[in-house]
């Protein structure tokens, strides 16, 4: 099975697990939680600046 890791976070998900948000441009974005896809998505936050984020990386 093909290993993905959540776009904002960096934290591994499991096959079955997740969500996947594809943008008009062909960008996929795949998240472990709905917490990474809120921050990244509607709060537009860079992971680098929040500090439970970097702790993935």
């Amino acid at each position: 099975m093909e290993e993905r890791k959540c776009s904002f976070c960096n934290q591994n998900i499991e096959a079955g697990t997740g969500k996947i948000y594809a943008k008009k441009d062909g960008t996929v974005y795949y998240f472990c939680s709905s917490k990474c896809e809120k921050n990244m998505i509607e709060l537009r936050r860079v992971p680098r600046r929040i500090e439970w984020a970097i702790k993935g990386w």
